[in-house]
């Protein structure tokens, strides 16, 4: 039986939220529903699959990746887990919402099952490594599976990486976290994004400015 991932475009950042499933053991990853529609595509999707959500968890705590983390918390009464170096950006969330026009924005609990790096995570079938990759995020994390991908937040994108002038961020932090995490696994490593197409490390490493300067 295989891993699925299904992917979710959410909220006016076009930020991506996973669900990752094997059998009937699901993880929601960086719930970024905001509206009542997104919020029913979500529930729909693990309905419709009979799946249980063992987690919610999350790469980094930027708003974009959050803004569903109360409907989820309600809905489906699973753990929450995030980097205890982003509860503060967590916190932050509530000051600044309503700038960004998320005026409906529901603040909620600091997740408070912490990720470490290297920690391994078993949920039912599920199994992952986290990977703390800061830069763009001080508690920013990955979740690695060994068959073959690794779901990376903010820190590569295709062709890109993550921006690194909010509160937190630091370039040289970031490129070290790409070059000494994500560029050390296997190169046919797919790589789910939180904003865009998935890459794999091999297309990165061969044709990613980062490694230009």
């Amino acid at each position: 039986m295989s891993v699925q991932i299904e992917a979710f475009t959410f909220n006016a950042f076009q930020e991506n939220t996973f669900v990752v499933s094997k059998g009937q053991d699901a993880v929601i990853i960086d719930p970024g529903c905001y509206t009542k529609e997104e919020e029913h595509l979500l529930l729909d999707y693990i309905q419709l699959n009979g799946l249980k959500v063992h987690a919610i968890l999350y790469t980094h705590a930027h708003i974009d990746h959050i803004l569903g983390a109360d409907f989820c918390a309600r809905t489906f009464q699973a753990p929450a887990f995030l980097h205890p170096e982003d509860h503060q950006t967590w916190i932050s969330v509530k000051n600044y919402a309503h700038l960004y026009g998320f005026e409906n924005y529901k603040e909620t609990s600091v997740p408070n099952k912490l990720l470490e790096d290297q920690m391994k995570l078993e949920f039912g079938q599920l199994q992952f490594t986290v990977y703390h990759t800061p830069g763009h995020a001080p508690g920013h994390v990955v979740f690695y599976h060994q068959s073959g991908f690794v779901i990376n937040g903010d820190v590569l994108f295709q062709g890109s990486f993550g921006r690194v002038d909010l509160p937190g961020g630091n370039l040289a932090t970031l490129k070290k976290s790409i070059h000494e995490v994500l560029f050390k696994f296997p190169e046919q490593t797919i790589v789910y994004c939180g904003h865009g197409p998935s890459t794999t490390i091999g297309a990165e490493i061969k044709t990613n400015y980062i490694l230009q300067f």
